[in-house]
């Protein structure tokens, strides 16, 4: 659908807290458009900055008709369809336009040169990456990601250049809003089996995004041996780079310059994130691994950090060497459902692993699956686990854990195991 930008003026999101969208929201505030919206819960991270931009947030409790029906134009997170299908169905009844976060991001994008980053693991990463370079190159690129970059502070960037720099992603087939310059694909794999039949339907998906890409088919694992020296770990990562070395290729931009941004990269929010360490020693990280996959790189990149022996008591640890606790909330029930043999088996290397009950942000809750029975799983394939039927009683069990300088515990998943670490450690 074609829309005329210049005639939107106020703009309302359903949703604004989350990550994605409120990316959006600043993209429309930069444009002079008037942004308001609802979020379910206070959200300081996403929600403060938009304030003192000038957006005006309401709750779900406080959002009267009248309020709504202001907007120009709507736009919605997906995970709204579960959590406030009865704002999305008011917002159609005005009449007005109403879109996704993903078509709306189209719309926006029709007016640059887009760089869209896809694959089922490494896109935040990878499009900050692309994002740094582009920035250190001069070309001044426009930025959406689903994270804070720690280069410019945020998950938004607006420049003057020619370039939007964007994370495209499969859900939903969502990354066929756009018509990329150059299109990245990280990897694919098996995800989003809720939205896909199988594999081959992923892949056909994936091979539909290469298609409307404009640049040629390069692999990019010919510009592995061209990493430098990260400072972020795992091999997972110096793919991420050897991606981002490839789209700096295409864009003429100098090797060595590209090379000194990536060394220089200090990673994004949640992304494998020290957040610090406590006053008796334990170093903390917060991850947003969701995916056996993903949790596996993970851990893989924290051995490489530290020193770890498994599963050996304290007394018997060599110097330096560290334990490994993973405090783990799956996400989405047919994330769980799909994958939990992989799951079950992706904690090898940690030596106490907690779940938190599954987040299931767009869907309906499935009796059939449960962290308590992943948890099992786990235990069964010769791992420490442990399940709690909410957070509570996690930070009680965490806090009584009364982890010193020989442990690393580490916040994982796409929701908000991360709560529990701000509610039991007070980081120096």
């Amino acid at each position: 659908m074609k829309v005329d930008l210049s005639k939107i003026r106020k703009v309302f999101f359903i949703g604004i807290g989350g990550i994605g969208i409120s990316a959006l929201a600043k993209m429309a505030l930069s444009r002079e458009m008037e942004v308001s919206g609802v979020n379910d819960e206070e959200s300081p991270k996403t929600l403060d900055p938009l304030r003192q931009a000038g957006a005006k947030i309401f709750y779900k409790a406080d959002l009267s008709a009248e309020a709504l029906a202001k907007a120009d134009l709507y736009v919605y997170s997906d995970a709204w369809l579960y959590r406030g299908p009865e704002i999305i169905e008011e917002a159609k009844k005005t009449g007005k336009l109403v879109f996704s976060y993903f078509e709306m991001l189209g719309i926006f994008a029709r007016e640059y040169k887009v760089i869209a980053i896809s694959g089922t693991h490494g896109k935040t990463t990878t499009a900050a990456m692309v994002a740094g370079i582009l920035i250190d190159a001069d070309l001044d690129p426009t930025v959406v990601v689903g994270s804070f970059v720690k280069k410019f502070g945020s998950n938004f960037r607006k420049g003057s250049g020619e370039y939007l720099v964007v994370e495209a992603d499969e859900y939903n087939r969502h990354f066929l809003n756009f018509n990329p310059f150059i299109g990245v694909v990280t990897n694919v794999e098996a995800d989003h089996l809720d939205c896909y039949k199988d594999l081959a339907d992923i892949q056909n998906a994936f091979d539909k995004f290469i298609s409307q890409s404009k640049n040629k088919v390069l692999d990019y694992i010919k510009y592995l041996d061209k990493v430098p020296k990260l400072s972020i770990p795992g091999l997972h990562n110096r793919m991420n780079a050897a991606a981002a070395l490839a789209v700096a290729d295409i864009l003429n931009i100098k090797e060595a310059n590209a090379q000194k941004s990536l060394a220089e990269f200090s990673g994004t929010w949640r992304r494998l994130e020290k957040k610090g360490e406590t006053k008796n020693g334990t170093i903390i990280y917060d991850d947003y691994a969701h995916h056996p996959t993903e949790i596996k790189a993970s851990i893989q990149a924290l051995k490489e950090l530290y020193p770890h022996t498994n599963n050996i008591g304290v007394g018997a640890y060599p110097a330096g060497a560290k334990k490994l606790t993973i405090l783990f909330q799956p996400h989405l029930y047919s994330r769980t459902k799909a994958l939990f043999d992989d799951f079950a088996k992706s904690f090898k290397g940690a030596d106490k692993i907690l779940l938190l009950p599954i987040y299931f942000a767009r869907e309906k809750k499935d009796g059939s699956v449960s962290s308590e029975k992943l948890a099992q799983a786990i235990c069964s394939e010769g791992d420490d686990a442990q399940a709690f039927s909410d957070f509570e009683s996690a930070e009680i069990f965490v806090t009584d854990l009364k982890l010193g300088p020989k442990d690393v515990f580490v916040t994982m998943g796409a929701g908000e195991a991360y709560k529990v670490a701000d509610q039991v450690f007070k980081i120096v």
